[in-house]
């Protein structure tokens, strides 16, 4: 497929390195536009992915990762990208209109209900758009305690009080203590786990780019653990898991104070703290760290249906489902669990 002098063809393994240079090289693009997605979401959820390289005269243009999600309980789709906050074509505007032009192809080809481009900033303003998530970034100082001055005050005294209580930070070389924090947190607010080998696969993959940092009392008790991926200068936590004790010792936010800390000292300049629903305990909680929100352009392409999708947890429809999921023990949850999250990504 074609648009003036620019070519979309599908990626291939012979293609990683160039399609990688050209993501870290692209202003727009992000962690989630790497190659090793494909693999990833191929090989630990099963599904089909179609990733499109935009070339003109032999030069990498623009990149768009997509994955087909077919599930008989949410649907039929094709996103870019399932189980990533950020994704959508990226590239110059020649060779996001070809992209887009294959995407739609490959799209109806395949029969599904819609296509959905999880953009940072809106592309098309007559697409149906979801408006239910934020996104919090914000420039951080390269001196550590300029950022912590940053944190507003009442935040800042939760960091302090979590040092107070003697809490230290570890960086684990295995995702075992964060998943028995996670998967814990996540079925005590009624939503199915993904599966641990998910996040081995993660770490594996993409090496000191993905890293858990897990935060202990002075006796090694197991309080809290956030997932994060670095890219460029950027640092992005991304999963995270707290136990019942967490809260009263303040290790949430010591975790995340812990996370910056060290991303600075890395010589990161970004700190995103990732997307949230508009109206919630994690979007309040970022703005308490003087974050402020930027709405994201998740625009869709309908195709066999009228309205855009929620497969969320603010559906009404799904309370029943969740208040049921709650009461499981946490081992049938654990098993149960990678069979339904896989299909909603």
């Amino acid at each position: 497929m074609a648009n003036d002098s620019t070519t979309v063809r599908l990626m291939t393994a012979a293609d990683h390195e160039r399609w990688d240079a050209f993501v870290v090289a692209c202003p727009e693009a992000t962690f989630f536009h790497r190659a090793a997605w494909q693999s990833i979401i191929e090989n630990v959820f099963g599904h089909r992915t179609f990733f499109l390289l935009a070339e003109r005269a032999g030069e990498v243009v623009g990149v768009l990762p997509l994955a087909e999600v077919k599930s008989r309980l949410f649907g039929h789709s094709m996103v870019s990208l399932p189980f990533c906050v950020y994704g959508g074509p990226v590239g110059d505007p020649a060779a996001i209109e070809a992209l887009e032009t294959a995407a739609e192809a490959h799209s109806q080809k395949c029969g599904v209900a819609h296509l959905e481009f999880r953009n940072l900033a809106e592309r098309h303003a007559d697409w149906p758009r979801q408006d239910l998530y934020v996104t919090f970034r914000k420039t951080i100082d390269p001196d550590v305690e300029a950022n912590m001055k940053a944190i507003p005050r009442k935040q800042r005294a939760m960091v302090r009080k979590g040092i107070k209580n003697g809490l230290v930070s570890h960086i684990d070389e295995t995702p075992e203590r964060f998943f028995a924090l996670y998967s814990d947190n996540v079925l005590r607010h009624g939503t199915p786990a993904l599966p641990k080998r998910f996040f081995a696969t993660l770490m594996s993959t993409f090496g000191k780019d993905c890293e858990v940092l897990t935060v202990t009392d002075g006796e090694g008790r197991l309080l809290s653990s956030v997932l994060s991926f670095y890219f460029r200068d950027e640092v992005l936590p991304y999963y995270a898991g707290d136990d019942f004790a967490a809260r009263a010792l303040a290790a949430n936010d010591f975790k995340y104070w812990e996370l910056m800390r060290r991303a600075c000292e890395r010589g990161c300049r970004v700190f995103d703290y990732g997307r949230s629903k508009v109206g919630t305990g994690p979007y309040s909680f970022k703005k308490n760290w003087g974050f402020e929100p930027t709405p994201l352009s998740y625009e869709y392409r309908l195709y066999k249906r009228d309205a855009i999708p929620q497969n969320n947890p603010m559906n009404p429809k799904y309370r029943t489902f969740i208040a049921l999921w709650r009461r499981l023990p946490l081992s049938v949850a654990n098993t149960l669990g990678p069979y339904i999250v896989r299909n909603l990504g």
